[in-house]
């Protein structure tokens, strides 16, 4: 999480060790000021109470840090109830995660809704990926088994490449939907320039830490690698929503 704060450049988190931390008036100020000065391009979304005294839990977009209410000490790491034997962080993450993607909006999105949509899920996704050609391949097959797809591009070799060329051509092709469906199969696309969401999409992906393609986040927030069969993801969007 904070590695990947720290590929924007910031300082290591030192400072918050080392007690020179303006003294707020409650203990959500104090938080606030302490990560102001180590991670001052960032803005907290929230600052909210934990089940364990004395533990904040600090939302920065579709990441999670926890820190005590003096702002002196940052916890990066998993949180696991005994009791019950769950993982807080990772509750907490998915829930930042989701927040993170309703934020982007369906309107900058590549949906295939499905008919009777009882799931939905959100894909970063890699036009030259192979597994992102396989799962598009059977985009009919996900919708059949009610689970709609929202794409996020997240062309692995950044911008100025091939594939970051692809995404934004598809974005400003005139039918989305069927761009990106001509693209994933191989077909040779008409170069397009427009305004586009593309780098957001791409900085989002690095900030939840995406390394590889496709990427699914489910709708219960959690992140599932890699490609996985129709019938396979239909069965643990089941199994999560149980769960939750």
């Amino acid at each position: 999480m904070i590695k990947r704060f720290a590929l924007t450049g910031l300082g290591a988190l030192a400072l918050m060790a080392s007690g020179a931390i303006a003294i707020a008036a409650d203990e959500a100020a104090t938080i606030r000021a302490a990560l102001a000065k180590v991670l001052p391009d960032f803005k907290p979304t929230s600052v909210k109470a934990t089940p364990v005294d004395g533990l904040f839990e600090v939302e920065i977009g579709p990441q999670v840090m926890f820190v005590t209410g003096d702002g002196r000490y940052l916890i990066d790491g998993a949180i696991v109830d005994l009791e019950s034997r769950e993982n807080i962080t990772e509750q907490a993450q998915a829930r930042a995660r989701l927040r993170s993607i309703e934020q982007v909006g369906a309107d900058n999105m590549v949906v295939f809704e499905a008919p009777s949509a009882q799931h939905t899920i959100t894909v970063f996704t890699d036009i030259d990926c192979g597994y992102c050609r396989k799962l598009h391949e059977q985009i009919q097959a996900y919708n059949d088994a009610g689970i709609s797809v929202r794409y996020l591009f997240y062309p692995r070799a950044g911008a100025n490449s091939p594939a970051y060329d692809k995404a934004v051509s598809v974005w400003c092709a005139d039918d989305r939907r069927e761009a990106l469906t001509r693209a994933k199969a191989g077909e040779d696309m008409p170069k397009r320039e427009c305004a586009n969401p593309v780098a957001e999409h791409r900085q989002l992906g690095e900030l939840m830490g995406i390394r590889g393609t496709p990427a699914i986040v489910l709708d219960s927030g959690d992140m599932v690698p890699g490609y996985v069969e129709p019938k396979r993801l239909a069965a643990l969007l089941e199994q999560t929503s149980a769960a939750n």
